[in-house]
């Protein structure tokens, strides 16, 4: 069911962690399936230094997760944020295709991190970044007015582990 590079991926993660001080974060999920991930960058001279995930989910968004950071290290924002759910899942072997979500979260936290960043600097924030950040807001308005009290809990979880 799953390819060679999810199970590694999912068995030894790679860049696993929270960033102490991250210079942007991203947070995203999905209540159906109940997948959430914290996305930490670290960013010198517009490219991405470092870049760590926490995430509560299964065999796919974990490996999803840990691809992306490899994606994503080394590469400038821009670049970093134009990696989509076909180069995750390209990257990791496939992925099957009711669990090809699990990508678009990692894509879209990898987004939102990026989106933090630019904001906290204040510098411009590209269309299609802007695009994202609304959808992705979008959907996180309608889990956090349907979900409240489980979005409470999974925030609470969070604090507690830090």
């Amino acid at each position: 069911m799953y390819s060679k590079e999810v199970l590694e991926h999912f068995k030894q993660p790679h860049n696993y962690g929270k960033i102490k001080n991250p210079d942007g974060v991203g947070k995203v999920g999905n209540v159906v399936c109940g997948d959430v991930m914290w996305l930490y960058i670290k960013v010198k001279d517009g490219v991405i230094t470092d870049i760590k995930f926490e995430t509560f989910g299964c065999v796919a968004a974990l490996a999803s997760s840990s691809i992306i950071t490899d994606l994503a290290k080394g590469k400038t924002l821009e670049k970093a944020a134009a990696i989509g759910r076909k180069e995750i899942v390209d990257s990791l072997g496939g992925l099957p295709p009711i669990k090809v979500h699990c990508s678009v979260l990692a894509s879209d936290a990898l987004s939102e991190a990026v989106y933090d960043y630019l904001k906290k600097k204040g510098k411009e924030i590209p269309a299609d970044l802007e695009r994202k950040h609304k959808r992705i807001g979008k959907e996180k308005e309608i889990i956090e007015e349907k979900y409240h009290d489980w979005v409470k809990v999974e925030e609470k979880m969070h604090e507690d582990k830090a």
